[in-house]
């Protein structure tokens, strides 16, 4: 089943619910929505650069901003996304200060059962000030020690829907990804999710990447995550330094153990840089990290020693291996100064030729296409290497990827995931947004559950996962719910007082809403399609019925039809 922009739409019901369906089948197992080799989108239906920027670079168009971003002129809108002055953004905290998110559980051993609502308590808190809630963590309800972490997924969605700074959103979705930690993995990571989200993630999705993974690795979050915590000498938990080299930096295309099994044999270590890792530096660089744990006040197992308990990041001595090592061929002298070893790893996984371009292509892949043009992969590694030192290495990668003549002219190799659907459908439609719960763990039950992806790897980044038959039937359905159930509590639209009086017969009302949902020309064909959708065996000028009780549900599945459309999942 492919899902053709030229025969994509038919009404249906799931579970009750109105959704799109493809014309010649129904929903019988996961297969490709977009086949890229047979139905790519002509030139001529290709939106305007603003427009391809605003739902690359942002989640989706607001009413207004393509005309914004073409006075202001592209290069300055990506300049101005660029420099973010978060601190300016009152209508964010204006909601956040606002919101009042609900909170249910039934009783337990050693807690009473919770029926309320509170506002957004532990987003702004350090993490000395969110840690004392790990005290006797396990004899409160999973809802309690979930709580912070359940008020950053709340605060991100009303982030992608409303914040100016939208580069900000769509690259801290990025790097969430790929330095993944699950709030469910430990009771440590949903209580200190405030801080990794604000104090590592968002705090380095511009900066310099060898900073960032540092921030990243001495978190709570990620040391909890993957066991670093717990790493002392004889034997090294490897956890973390797996992860390092397979996700965070060189990759697996950059692995080499099926093809050498010692570290000389690898090409390039007699000059100390090799190709790739094998398991050795894998080895090697767990036993640098030994000692890199969290002040949680456990026991040192040394007479009655503890650890502070404060959260932070704390490197104690005696977990740590002291004796001479080898990484990716660099030999490490032995009873190096605390954290050097550490640090040397970090600095030659940073600087490694892999990770220069793994990490290129990944800013690629999400910002592009799928499979992104060599020559922009090319132009990203060369000033990714050539900024290695930078404070601001990864501002000027972007600034190339989004400056490029790939970016501008390459549309629809991409499409959105669900909260790149929603975040748009909401800002399409001037919607007032107010997630609850109920919200959160819909899309959780729906197949995109934010920050609780059960690997290290983070949610996939490709078309084919995110179109499959599942995928695709709960973001119709949430669609189809959120524009026709008027009395959700999360999502409130009202078309017709948006639509213009002079789009007064079927004909101008589709066209009219046509261009607000998709901000580009789409082919006659589909566009006749939801035309004879609104006004079947009517005349298309006749002047609409003075009565809006005679169209406006109409109109509200006329714009869910657009907005669950394969035009409208492109980006």
């Amino acid at each position: 089943m492919s899902f053709s922009r030229r025969n994509f739409l038919k009404t249906g019901s799931l579970l009750g619910i109105p959704v799109v369906l493809p014309l010649s089948s129904t929903i019988s197992k996961a297969e490709t929505l977009l086949d890229r080799q047979s139905d790519t989108i002509p030139k001529e239906y290709f939106p305007s650069p603003e427009v391809i920027a605003l739902n690359r670079m942002a989640l989706g168009p607001r009413v207004g901003d393509a005309e914004r971003v073409r006075k202001m002129g592209l290069k300055a809108y990506i300049e101005e996304q660029l420099h973010p002055q978060l601190e300016d953004d009152k209508e964010i905290q204006k909601r956040l200060n606002a919101l009042m998110l609900d909170i249910k559980y039934e009783a337990g051993l050693k807690y009473k059962a919770v029926d309320e609502v509170r506002p957004l308590t532990k987003l702004n808190k350090s993490l000395q000030e969110l840690w004392p809630q790990m005290e006797n963590i396990y004899d409160t309800s999973y809802n309690e020690w979930i709580r912070p972490a359940s008020e950053v997924i709340v605060a991100t969605w009303i982030r992608g829907v409303y914040s100016k700074w939208q580069l900000q959103e769509v690259l801290t979705e990025f790097w969430h990804n790929h330095f993944n930690v699950s709030i469910n993995a430990h009771a440590a990571v949903g209580v200190t999710m405030p801080s990794y989200d604000r104090d590592v993630i968002r705090k380095n999705t511009l900066g310099n990447f060898r900073q960032f993974l540092e921030d990243v690795a001495q978190s709570p979050a990620m040391l909890h995550y993957l066991n670093n915590k717990s790493s002392k000498a004889s034997p090294a938990n490897e956890n973390y330094a797996r992860e390092l080299f397979e996700l965070h930096t060189l990759g697996s295309e950059n692995y080499y153990n099926h093809l050498y099994n010692k570290w000389k044999q690898v090409p390039g270590a007699s000059e100390e840089n090799p190709i790739g890792y094998i398991d050795q530096d894998v080895y090697e660089a767990a036993r640098a990290f030994t000692g890199w744990t969290a002040a949680d006040g456990s026991r040192t197992w040394k007479g009655d020693e503890k650890f502070p308990n404060t959260g932070n990041f704390h490197y104690y001595d005696g977990w740590h291996d002291d004796y001479q090592k080898r990484v990716l061929a660099v030999e490490f002298e032995p009873n190096q100064a605390p954290l050097a070893d550490g640090r040397k790893v970090l600095d030659l996984v940073a600087k490694h030729p892999g990770t220069a371009r793994r990490l290129c292509r990944k800013l690629c892949q999400r910002l592009v296409a799928d499979e992104p043009p060599a020559s922009l992969i090319d132009k990203a590694v060369k000033t990714w290497t050539e900024n290695y030192d930078a404070p601001d290495q990864i501002r000027q990668v972007v600034r190339v990827i989004l400056n490029s003549e790939e970016f501008a002219q390459t549309y629809g190799a991409k499409v959105k995931r669900p909260f790149e659907m929603i975040c748009s459908f909401i800002r399409a439609t001037d919607a007032e947004f107010t997630p609850n719960m109920g919200f959160v763990w819909g899309w959780a039950a729906g197949g995109y559950a934010m920050f609780q992806w059960p690997t290290p790897i983070g949610n996939p980044d490709t078309i084919a996962y995110w179109t499959s038959s599942e995928v695709m039937a709960a973001k119709w359905q949430a669609i189809s719910k959120y524009i026709t159930w008027k009395t959700n509590p999360f999502v409130n639209v009202s078309l017709l007082q948006q639509t213009p009086a002079n789009a007064n017969t079927p004909r101008k009302l589709v066209n009219y809403w046509a261009n607000r949902i998709f901000n580009r020309k789409i082919d006659p064909q589909n566009m006749s399609l939801y035309l004879n959708y609104f006004a079947p065996n009517q005349d298309p000028d006749k002047a609409l019925p003075e009565s809006v009780k005679d169209y406006s549900y109409k109109l509200d599945m006329l714009v869910g039809l657009m907005c669950m459309s394969a035009d409208f999942q492109y980006r």
